[in-house]
C-alpha cells in the first residue's frame, strides 16, 4: 500500500533512513578517538574530531527534519489511498451486506484503522530500518570485545519483546470482542447530537436515558482498558529490570578490564556508549517489530473488509439489453428472503409490468412491495425463480448496464447537501435547460424559485448558508432527478406520500405526461394516486391477490374496494365514468 500510494517518497525515505542509521555509529566511533586524543593531549586531533562529531550531529538533525517531512507526506498519501479503497469497496458490495451486523463491525474497524494506522506503520517501519542499521554497526563495534556481548544485548531485550507481543494480542482480542459495544456508543452519541433525533429527544425527554446508556457502555470499556494498561505497565517494569541487570553486568565486566589495564579510557567510553545505545536500540527495534505485528493484526481487519466480494456480479458472457423495451418486466415464480431473515418477503411471486404502461402496486406494510424495486435493480437476486426484462434474465445482464436502464424515486430519497442544480443532476452530465425541464416536470419550479439563489441555492444545514426544504419539496427535487435520467424503466416508491391533495393531483398529471413511453411501476399507499394507473395490483404476504383497473377492482368488492372506501369515505367513482377515462 505504501509503495502504491507514494512510490517516489518511499524511495527517498528509505535512502535517508539508511544514512540516518549509520550516523550514530559514526558518532560513537569518533568519540573513542576524541577521548583518546584528549587523554594524549593531541590538540589538533581533538579539534578535528570534535568538528567531525559536530558535523555528524548537524547532519543527523537535518536528516531528522527531512525524514519527518517525507513521512508526513507519505502518511497523507497512504491515508487517502486507503480511504479510496474503503470507499470503492463500500460502493461495490451488495446491499445484502448492510443487513448483516458483521459488515458494520468490519467497516467500523476498517475506518478506525485508516485514520491513524498508516502513520504508525510508517513510523514503525522507519524506526526498524534505521535502528536495525545502527544496531548492526554497534554490534560490529562491540564484537572485538567479546562475541557474547551481542547475545547479552538480545537476552536483555527479550522480556520487552514478549510484553509487546503478548499485549498486542490481548488488545486485538479486546477490540474484536468489543466492536459491537463501540459501535453502540457511537450510535448513542449520534442520537444525542444528531439533527434527525433532536425533536423526539426533547419532546419525550429521552436525553437522560441515552446518556446513561452511553456512560454505562463507556464505563465498562474504560474499566477493561484500564485493567489492561495496569497489567501491561507491571510487565514492562519487570522487563526493564531484567534489561538493567544485563547492562549492569556488562559494565562491571568492562570496568574490571579497565582496572587491569586491558582497556583504555577511550575503550571504556566507546563500550559504554555502544552497549547502552545498543541495548536501547535493541529494545526499540524489538518494540518496533512488535508494533508492526500490532498494526498487521489491526490492519488485518482492513484487508478482511477489502476482501469482501459481492454476490451480485456480472455474468461471464453478458447479454445486451434491447434499446427499446417491447414486452416489459416479468417476475416468474420468484421467492426471496432477506439475509438473516426467517420470513420470505416474496413467495412464488408472479407479475408482469407491461412496457410503456403505468402499473401501481398497493398493499399493507410488509407485503413485499419495495422488494420488487430492489430485485429489478439487482440489489439482490431471487432465491428462486427469475426477474426478466423483455425475456432476458436480469442475471444475464451487466449490472452497470441494467442500472443505467432503470431510475428510481426511493421512499426516503437522500437529501444531498449541495446546490439545487447539483441535487437534480448529481453525477449526470446535464445542461441547465435540461435541469429546468426536469424540475418543471416534477412540479419543483415554484419552491426552487422561492429560494434566495434559485438553482444555485445550497440545500441542507450541514454547511454555511444552506437552506432547508420541506419533506414534500425534497421529494419533488428527487422526482426531478428521476425524470432527468431518461431511463426506459421508472420505479416510484411512495412518490406522493409527502404531498397534499392539491400537489398530488398536479403531480399525477405531470407523471402521465412525462412517463409517456416509459415502463413505470409505482408503489403507493394512496389509492387516489393508484387509481390513475393503467393497471393496479394488490399485494398481501408476498403475493398478488387482486389485479385490474381502478374501476374493475371497485366492482370486485374485495380488498381494494374495501380500502378505497376507508381512504375516501362516501365517494365512489362510477364504473361507467372510470371506464370512459
Amino acid at each position: 500500500m505504501v509503495w502504491d500510494a507514494a512510490r517516489g517518497f518511499t524511495i527517498a525515505w528509505g535512502a535517508l533512513l539508511i544514512i540516518q542509521g549509520i550516523l550514530p555509529a559514526a558518532t560513537v566511533y569518533l568519540s573513542r578517538g576524541l577521548v583518546n586524543a584528549l587523554a594524549g593531549r593531541e590538540l589538533h586531533t581533538t579539534v578535528t574530531l570534535a568538528a567531525a562529531i559536530g558535523s555528524v550531529l548537524l547532519l543527523t538533525e537535518l536528516l531528522r527534519g527531512a525524514i519527518g517531512w517525507i513521512r508526513t507526506v507519505q502518511s497523507e498519501l497512504v491515508q487517502d489511498h486507503i480511504y479510496s479503497l474503503i470507499h470503492e469497496k463500500s460502493v461495490a458490495v451488495d446491499l445484502a451486506f448492510y443487513d448483516l451486523p458483521e459488515y458494520y463491525d468490519h467497516l467500523h474497524r476498517a475506518r478506525g484503522d485508516a485514520s491513524y494506522r498508516p502513520v504508525e506503520l510508517l513510523e514503525n517501519m522507519g524506526s526498524v530500518l534505521a535502528n536495525g542499521i545502527t544496531l548492526a554497526a554497534m554490534v560490529g563495534i562491540l564484537a572485538p570485545y567479546g562475541l557474547w556481548l551481542p547475545l547479552a544485548l538480545l537476552a536483555g531485550t527479550l522480556p520487552a519483546l514478549y510484553v509487546v507481543v503478548r499485549y498486542t494480542q490481548i488488545r486485538h482480542a479486546f477490540r474484536q470482542r468489543t466492536t459491537a459495544d463501540e459501535r453502540r456508543t457511537w450510535y448513542y452519541d449520534w442520537l444525542l447530537t444528531g439533527q434527525e433525533s433532536a425533536a423526539e429527544l426533547r419532546l419525550f425527554d429521552l436525553g437522560r436515558a441515552f446518556r446513561i446508556a452511553f456512560q454505562e457502555l463507556r464505563a465498562g470499556l474504560r474499566g477493561q482498558r484500564m485493567r489492561m494498561a495496569r497489567e501491561q505497565a507491571l510487565a514492562q517494569l519487570i522487563a526493564a529490570a531484567a534489561a538493567l541487570v544485563v547492562a549492569g553486568g556488562a559494565m562491571v565486566w568492562i570496568g574490571l578490564r579497565a582496572l587491569r589495564g586491558q582497556a583504555t579510557l577511550g575503550d571504556l567510553a566507546l563500550f559504554y556508549q555502544a552497549f547502552s545505545q545498543g541495548q536501547g536500540l535493541m529494545r526499540t527495534l524489538l518494540e518496533g517489530i512488535g508494533q508492526i505485528y500490532t498494526n498487521s493484526l489491526f490492519l488485518g481487519d482492513l484487508f478482511k473488509f477489502l476482501a469482501l466480494e459481492p454476490s451480485v456480479a456480472d455474468p461471464v458472457h453478458p447479454v445486451r439489453l434491447p434499446f427499446f423495451i417491447r414486452k416489459g418486466i416479468r417476475f416468474d415464480n420468484v421467492s426471496f428472503q432477506y439475509p438473516g431473515s426467517s420470513r420470505f418477503a416474496l413467495s412464488d411471486f408472479n407479475l408482469h409490468l407491461p412496457a410503456g404502461r403505468i402499473t401501481a402496486i398497493v398493499g399493507a406494510n410488509g407485503a413485499g412491495k419495495s422488494t420488487l424495486i430492489k430485485l429489478i435493480c439487482r440489489f439482490y437476486d431471487p432465491v428462486e425463480g427469475s426477474v426478466s426484462l423483455d425475456g432476458i434474465d436480469l442475471r444475464e445482464v451487466k449490472v452497470e448496464e441494467l442500472r443505467k436502464a432503470v431510475t428510481v424515486l426511493f421512499q426516503d430519497p437522500v437529501h444531498y447537501n449541495s446546490t439545487v442544480a447539483e441535487n437534480i443532476a448529481l453525477a449526470q452530465r446535464a445542461s441547465l435547460e435540461e435541469i429546468h425541464e426536469a424540475a418543471a416536470a416534477a412540479g419543483a419550479v415554484a419552491p426552487i424559485m422561492g429560494l434566495k439563489q434559485g438553482y444555485d441555492t445550497l440545500l441542507g444545514k450541514w454547511f454555511e448558508n444552506g437552506e432547508e426544504m420541506s419533506v414534500g419539496e425534497w421529494q419533488r427535487i428527487a422526482l426531478a432527478r428521476a425524470f432527468l435520467r431518461k431511463s426506459p424503466v421508472l420505479l416510484l416508491d411512495e412518490p406522493t406520500s409527502a404531498m397534499d391533495s392539491w400537489a398530488e393531483a398536479d403531480w399525477v398529471e405531470r407523471l402521465r405526461e412525462n412517463a409517456r413511453g416509459r415502463t413505470v411501476m409505482m408503489i403507493t399507499h394512496r389509492f387516489t394516486t393508484a387509481m390513475w394507473a393503467d393497471n393496479i395490483h394488490v399485494m398481501m404476504d408476498g403475493r398478488i391477490v387482486e389485479s385490474g383497473t381502478h374501476a374493475q377492482l371497485i366492482e370486485m368488492n374485495g380488498l381494494y374496494s374495501e380500502s378505497w372506501e376507508k381512504q375516501v369515505p362516501g365517494f365512489r367513482l362510477r364504473v361507467e365514468d372510470a371506464r370512459g377515462r
